[in-house]
């Protein structure tokens, strides 16, 4: 079909939006003041809290079989609109969850009372996701006000637990593949590219995750009684560490590479063309210098290249003043990110051999094992693909990017897997919105483009003659 002419959307759904613009501001506020942290038991009532809001959220602008799914874990909450006849049935998803707030002291405001600033929303999950889930369901509500209807048929799963591994989701969507039966799934939980230039990811790492425990003694012992007799397991932490990965950036763990396919001339210029300022960037997270595998730029090495990092580490004594002690024990969480054909399966397993290979006899060590996910890359040609490009493009007045994100959405592999849906990942959060740290933030001129531009989006499906 011809390129769409360049305008937003409909003047009655515009009317719609511009007079309904408080309100849905109040909304957005008092979804981001549930405290709805996936990862922390003490949490679980406040997610349930955040998804029987969303539930009575989706039920009021007219969305149908609302329900707040069991899953052995964090709620789902389904929904559903199917009278399109003849048009394509899209499954769309965001998550609820969101991270820990630690460090608390660098916040500027709480974390869970929301504020705009600058045109900004300042809160825990007001880029990641929280944003996108709202934003699906202004959209919806605004085509259901205005058109009695919407251009297509719609099946919502918002999750509880993206933030925590996803773990119980994949037996969900096993135990509702008749339920869930769609064209192909929209998933938002993406980032713009770096200059908030609106970017369609078509690329995600995969990712392992687990802890490793190092254990010696019983109890702690006396330094000056005991070193030079027993092991230390914060060395020996170190030490097992420092085997896995070299001083370059390069992962030393033989075999990790063998399933890692080469970027092709065209890839790599495809990645020069996006034109990040390696300089501007080195700046802007305030570190002396980049660093990575060698051989990659930024780009290559942050979208096609998988990692391997310490996300956390830990053991001893951390209080106050000296205390000279040879620790019992020593922890460290781990991940890595995995590019497409990379097996998490058979990553893990080289890593946990690697691991038994170099770990001193005079400790004792555990891997416990917290989460993975598959890799997925998008054909850019796809004509739903295409159409997110126009309906982009009609909003937000520019050419969007294709990137490869860095990031792990475990969703996108499973529902090509469980369900055999093809995805398209349709995201709106700024590239610097601190997700997962202080002061997270969500561009207020995206959110509001972004309800247009899903409207749009929505629009452009309903005209496709083939998926």
């Amino acid at each position: 079909m011809p390129d769409a002419p360049a305008n937003h959307v409909s003047d009655e759904v515009e009317r719609f939006l511009v007079a309904t613009q408080e309100k849905r501001l109040e909304s957005f506020r008092a979804l981001l003041r549930i405290a709805s942290i996936s990862g922390i038991p003490a949490h679980a009532a406040d997610c349930r809290a955040a998804a029987e809001f969303v539930a009575a959220d989706l039920r009021v602008v007219g969305m149908e079989h609302v329900e707040v799914c069991e899953t052995g874990g964090h709620p789902v909450v389904y929904a559903d609109w199917l009278h399109a006849a003849g048009k394509p049935t899209v499954l769309v998803y965001a998550h609820y969850d969101v991270q820990p707030v630690d460090p608390l002291d660098l916040w500027e405001s709480p974390p869970f009372s929301p504020v705009v600033k600058d045109g900004q929303m300042l809160a825990r999950g007001a880029a990641d996701d929280k944003s996108h889930l709202h934003m699906h369901i202004r959209a919806m509500e605004a085509l259901l006000a205005t058109r009695g209807a919407l251009p297509v048929n719609l099946r919502v799963v918002f999750e509880g637990e993206e933030e925590a591994s996803s773990v119980h989701l994949d037996a969900w969507l096993a135990a509702n593949r008749d339920r869930l039966q769609a064209d192909f799934a929209v998933i938002s939980d993406t980032p713009f590219f770096e200059g908030n230039r609106p970017a369609i990811t078509v690329g995600l790492r995969g990712l392992i995750y687990f802890q490793l425990d190092v254990t010696g003694s019983n109890i702690d012992l006396h330094s000056g009684g005991y070193g030079g007799a027993v092991d230390n397991p914060i060395n020996a932490l170190c030490q097992i560490v420092a085997a896995l990965k070299g001083p370059d950036g390069r992962i030393t763990i033989p075999g990790f590479y063998d399933e890692v396919v080469d970027l092709t001339a065209a890839e790599r210029e495809a990645f020069a063309r996006l034109g990040l300022d390696d300089e501007k960037y080195r700046a802007s997270l305030g570190v002396p210098a980049l660093h990575g595998e060698p051989g990659y730029t930024t780009l290559e090495r942050i979208g096609a290249r998988p990692t391997l990092d310490v996300c956390g580490i830990w053991g001893g004594f951390e209080g106050e003043g000296p205390k000279t002690i040879i620790p019992a024990h020593a922890h460290a969480k781990i991940s890595c990110r995995l590019v497409a054909d990379q097996d998490s399966e058979k990553i893990f397993g080289l890593v946990a051999d690697q691991i038994a290979k170099v770990a001193p006899r005079s400790i004792r060590y555990s891997i416990q094992r917290l989460g993975d996910g598959r890799p997925s890359l998008t054909p850019t040609d796809r004509p739903t693909t295409q159409a997110a490009v126009r309906a982009l493009r009609a909003t937000f007045g520019v050419e969007p990017l294709f990137i490869r994100d860095g990031g792990s959405v475990p969703i996108c592999a499973s529902f090509e897997s469980i369900l055999g849906l093809p995805t398209l990942l349709l995201g709106f959060a700024p590239p610097d919105g601190r997700f997962h740290a202080p002061n997270e933030w969500m561009s207020m001129a995206n959110y509001e483009t972004g309800i247009r531009t899903i409207v749009r989006y929505w629009d452009e499906v309903a005209q496709l003659d083939h998926l």
